[in-house]
């Protein structure tokens, strides 16, 4: 499996040098032969190129068996006109990474639930509010004078139902149920288009409940009632920001995973931002880009039938549980005291003490 590694901005290469490390070290024991390429992007190549993403990086990524995507500071990035892409975003549309697909599970002595949350936000990852991806030449953005400005939301068919599909052959193997999060009694139109393929997609599967909830009550029971839930699926900037606070009740938003996935590629990327403000202190926390390296690995090996690989990201998942239910090899960002090549080496540790190889 060839991975093309995009270790990004801020703590960016910290926290990829960390998941590497994991990756290499579950390699050893079930001999997956991965096979790295690593490549700058952001301001890294912005200085070395003049793009955040040039183009070289680009025509590798469909030659890649997957990505591995560190967290960029596009906020501080120029306009794209002088070079400034956002990796993230630009990767999502060009090819065509419909599903950004979030797990959240809260954690015993970290999460401020009542109740135990597990649940999984399947989020459509190309269009919706994000204007920024809405058009196919100029800005969804506009300003007609200095006192008005105007962005344009699009909702399409297409990307509803793929995203839709997803999310349901996703709870087939949980609990089988799938809340579709919406506001339709307000944007009836674009949120009526995307509970239309909700509802097609729903008809092929049967055995899959299906509910619809509006988003302000979903951002309330996740709070009051997490064990409701089971798969959500929702539009782009109503997927983003329920995951976010998902993730935030469920112990950080720095302990999930996330991947963005096509029919064809998939992108592990983490949650969070590449926090500038902390870069090359060493003090990062580097669990959710690890998480996410294993659902890229859990993902091909599904669809590839490949037991091994599956067996590998159960391993780093299982090694990571292990390491943040120990409240003295933590990072200090959740109480701990380790920094993040202690804490990567810790995980690195439980894999190494594992019986399992190939």
């Amino acid at each position: 499996m060839n991975i093309l590694v995009l270790p990004g901005d801020g703590i960016g290469p910290e926290i990829t040098a960390v998941t590497l490390d994991v990756l290499n070290t579950v390699d050893k024991r079930l001999g997956l032969g991965l096979a790295y390429d690593t490549r700058d992007i952001g301001l890294a190549s912005l200085a070395a190129t003049g793009s955040t993403l040039p183009d070289e990086v680009l025509q590798q990524v469909p030659e890649a068996d997957g990505v591995l995507l560190g967290p960029v500071s596009h906020y501080d990035y120029p306009p794209r006109a002088e070079g400034g892409i956002n990796p993230s975003g630009e990767l999502r549309t060009r090819f065509r990474l419909f599903a950004n697909i979030r797990p959240c599970v809260s954690r015993s002595d970290l999460s401020v639930l009542r109740s135990p949350m597990d649940l999984v936000i399947v989020r459509e990852n190309t269009e919706g509010f994000y204007s920024d991806r809405n058009m196919y030449a100029g800005s969804g953005e506009f300003m007609p004078d200095e006192d008005q400005a105007f962005s344009i939301r699009k909702i399409t068919a297409e990307a509803s139902r793929r995203v839709a599909r997803a999310a349901f052959e996703l709870a087939r193997g949980r609990r089988k149920k799938v809340t579709a999060v919406h506001k339709a009694n307000v944007v009836k139109l674009s949120d009526g288009l995307f509970l239309r393929e909700v509802r097609k997609a729903a008809a092929d599967f049967p055995d899959v409940e299906l509910e619809e909830l509006i988003v302000d009550a979903t951002a309330a029971l996740l709070i009051r009632r997490p064990e409701r839930f089971d798969v959500i699926v929702t539009t782009n900037m109503f997927g983003d920001i329920l995951s976010d606070e998902a993730s935030e009740l469920s112990g950080s938003l720095g302990l999930g995973g996330s991947v963005n996935a096509s029919d064809t590629l998939c992108v592990a990327q983490a949650q969070h931002g590449s926090a500038p403000d902390i870069a090359g202190q060493g003090i990062a926390n580097p669990t959710s880009l690890v998480l996410s390296a294993a659902m890229l690995l859990d993902w091909h090996g599904r669809r590839d039938g490949n037991d091994r690989l599956v067996r590998a990201a159960a391993l780093i998942t299982s090694a990571v549980d292990t390491v943040l239910d120990n409240p003295d090899t933590r990072t200090r960002d959740i109480g701990g005291t380790l920094g993040t090549a202690d804490f990567g080496a810790e995980i690195c540790r439980v894999l190494e003490s594992t019986g399992e190889t190939s």
